[in-house]
């Protein structure tokens, strides 16, 4: 893939993007927490995004999923087997991460949608980044054993888990409360080579689980100490995340 971009928008907190995915560097010292790691074959560009940082794979303490989607966890079983780095996510969703049940768009579900604009290049591209690879991770594992009693995980960053089932069945997002930060994955989003607005917005409805439980779940973004928007895909946005969370739901039809 291309080279990626590596925005810092806080102290400690990094946000490198791709062509069709981000990832997350959340950086205290010498250590690392990986939130999400793009496809399968942007492990090069992940460990890019750690040098021009100043850090290595075996700086990484955890790698920290959102979901299991082959676009979000690609390079967490190479980093396991090569560096011994745990994947970490909900228990719900690290049977997903394991494959022991799939939540995901199939490539029957890309070719209906294949009318959409920008559609025929968005699937070349992600074929060519390893989208049709299971990308299982064997070891994969939930993060209640690293909560504290905060509720933060006992990890660089001090991420905050935020359950937001739907778009996969243990989606969560991540608040970062010290950098006034939240990182809502697939959830709520700013942009996709599949949409058609620019924004805080939601996914069109073919990478839904469950889009009733996806709706509802932008409740669990809201009301919070927050006013930096880290999506899964599209830039980072600043402003209201109650205000992003109304646009996505008229956007969506449900204001």
């Amino acid at each position: 893939m291309s080279t990626p971009t590596v925005t810092t928008v806080a102290d400690g907190v990094h946000v490198a993007a791709g062509p069709d995915v981000n990832w997350t560097l959340l950086v205290d010292g010498t250590d690392v927490t990986l939130i999400d790691s793009g496809y399968p074959r942007y492990v090069g560009a992940v460990i890019e995004s750690l040098a021009r940082l100043g850090r290595r794979p075996e700086d990484v303490r955890a790698i920290l999923l959102t979901h299991a989607h082959i676009d979000h966890i690609g390079g967490a079983a190479h980093f396991a087997a090569t560096y011994g780095t745990p994947g970490l996510t909900s228990s719900v969703e690290a049977r997903h991460a394991r494959r022991e049940y799939l939540e995901q768009a199939g490539p029957a579900d890309v070719v209906r949608n294949i009318w959409r604009p920008g559609a025929a290049a968005w699937a070349l591209r992600i074929a060519r980044a390893g989208g049709t690879r299971s990308g299982a991770v064997p070891d994969a594992d939930g993060f209640e054993a690293v909560v504290d009693a905060g509720g933060a995980l006992d990890l660089p960053g001090a991420p905050v888990p935020v359950a937001s089932p739907g778009h996969t069945s243990g989606h969560t997002g991540y608040h970062l409360p010290h950098a006034g930060a939240l990182l809502t994955g697939d959830a709520l989003i700013t942009g996709h080579a599949l949409c058609r607005h620019v924004g805080a917005q939601m996914l069109p409805n073919l990478f839904a689980h469950d889009r009733e439980g996806e709706i509802a779940a932008l409740d669990a973004f809201t009301g919070r100490d927050a006013d930096v928007l880290i999506p899964g895909h599209g830039p980072v946005m600043r402003g209201s995340v109650d205000a992003a969370v109304d646009r996505a739901r008229r956007l969506a039809g449900v204001a």
